[in-house]
């Protein structure tokens, strides 16, 4: 069954509460907030998937780690380890290699793949904020830093794209 109507009074359950809470608490609006990132990711790594094969697997394995981090927002015995963090950092410093540096801002959407990954840019800093916003400690040591990172890594990658398409991108003229 597609769905329980349990939710139909405006609560839900978390993995290790006993008791239903209200679908607008902050830890709600945290996990819908990393859910439609995962969820926009998906879209991305079906666009990389025509676009830019390689994208797509580094899109994949985001998606695999935006689990973990959802799982530990709902109480589940999750960590995410450092080296995650650090997975992130290199993909980074790889596409630093291979593209010009910037020099200033530019105007999303000089392709379909970069204006679909600055979109999702936008959605994992709406999903930090909401994390951090939540002040839990559990999360301080690698799930916050990961998502900082994620959106610095989604940002290099929509820049990588445009770059290897060979489409120049706009910058505002202010």
């Amino acid at each position: 069954m597609l769905y329980t109507g349990k939710g139909d009074t405006g609560t839900t359950q978390l993995y290790v509460a006993s008791e239903r809470i209200p679908k607008d608490t902050p830890r709600i609006d945290a996990l819908g907030n990393l859910d439609e990132l995962n969820s926009w990711l998906g879209y991305c790594a079906a666009v990389a998937y025509v676009q830019e094969r390689k994208l797509k697997r580094i899109v994949r394995t985001v998606q695999e780690d935006l689990f973990v981090i959802q799982a530990m927002l709902a109480g589940a015995p999750k960590t995410l380890g450092r080296e995650r963090v650090g997975y992130l950092e290199s993909i980074i410093a790889k596409v630093e290699k291979e593209i010009a540096p910037i020099r200033s801002f530019t105007i999303p959407g000089a392709t379909m793949l970069s204006g679909a990954l600055d979109v999702g840019r936008t959605i994992a800093r709406r999903a930090e904020r909401s994390v951090i916003a939540l002040h839990d400690e559990t999360l301080v040591e690698n799930a916050i830093p990961y998502l900082n990172r994620l959106s610095s890594l989604l940002f290099a990658l929509a820049r990588l794209s445009a770059h290897r398409a060979g489409v120049k991108e706009p910058h505002p003229s202010y």
